[in-house]
């Protein structure tokens, strides 16, 4: 079970986009992915069909409770087994404070729960106690930079951050930069490329996501890219990331 978290503190960049068809590459390919809204913003519950009815339904119930994960999973048609969001998940910080224990809370339910297949995490684009939760959870991290210089400047501010963090979790999560909304005849495109590539090397993806409108249309028809326009060329690349991540062995396991 390989747990994937999607983040970056800027918002706009691609990232539920990245979770959502990441897991739907996934489910593609027989893996039965598991994912895990911890946006209060709710929009992959959203897109994939399965917004929480309550709170109580929701994985605010993992903080509120210790609720067990696998009670909150429901299917969707995309073949992503989700444990969707609420607006309740906004009010973690002020509910629960900053302790140890809150920001290791998902990660003890993971491990209890061993759904024994690949968990993609999609966070809201901030630092606090959700986005903890998701790094203490998490083996790695995906960091979506659209191309543009606010995005690359919020994926430095990840990398510090992460770097912090090692202290605590006695380790270096893995990591991944991934450019988004790409097009290589954009001069900042190309210069924001270079920029990661010179910060970050080997950790910057192979695969560059170009900005395609079936990966803009999709989201609005609760569809992933594959159910919208498999031909596409968002599909084609999220597939392409795919393999590179698992011919990387960064999320590892095999299909069922």
């Amino acid at each position: 079970m390989t747990i994937v978290t999607v983040f970056n503190q800027k918002g706009g960049v691609g990232k539920t986009t990245t979770a959502l068809n990441l897991a739907a590459a996934l489910a593609r390919r027989g893996f039965k992915p598991y994912g895990i809204d911890l946006d209060p913003q709710s929009h992959l519950s959203s897109i994939v069909g399965v917004a929480a009815d309550s709170s109580e339904n929701s994985v605010f119930s993992v903080f509120q409770r210790s609720r067990p994960l696998r009670e909150l999973v429901r299917e969707s048609a995309s073949g992503i087994n989700l444990i969707p969001s609420h607006a309740a998940l906004s009010k973690v910080d002020t509910l629960y404070g900053k302790g140890y224990n809150i920001v290791n809370r998902l990660n003890i339910s993971l491990q209890t729960a061993n759904f024994g297949a690949p968990v993609v995490i999609d966070c809201s684009p901030l630092i606090g106690v959700l986005s903890l939760n998701a790094i203490f959870a998490c083996d790695c991290i995906i960091v979506p930079i659209s191309a543009d210089y606010l995005s690359f400047n919020g994926a430095i501010h990840i990398e510090r951050t992460l770097k912090a963090l090692e202290v605590v979790l006695k380790r270096r999560i893995k990591r991944r930069y991934l450019l988004t909304r790409f097009n290589n005849r954009r001069r900042m495109a190309v210069d924001i490329l270079h920029m990661a590539e010179e910060r970050f090397g080997d950790e910057v993806c192979r695969t560059c996501i170009a900005e395609n409108v079936s990966l803009a249309e999709s989201p609005a028809l609760h569809k992933t890219v594959f159910e919208h326009r498999p031909d596409s060329r968002g599909a084609q690349d999220y597939d392409a990331l795919l393999e590179e991540l698992l011919r990387d062995g960064f999320i590892a396991g095999s299909a069922e």
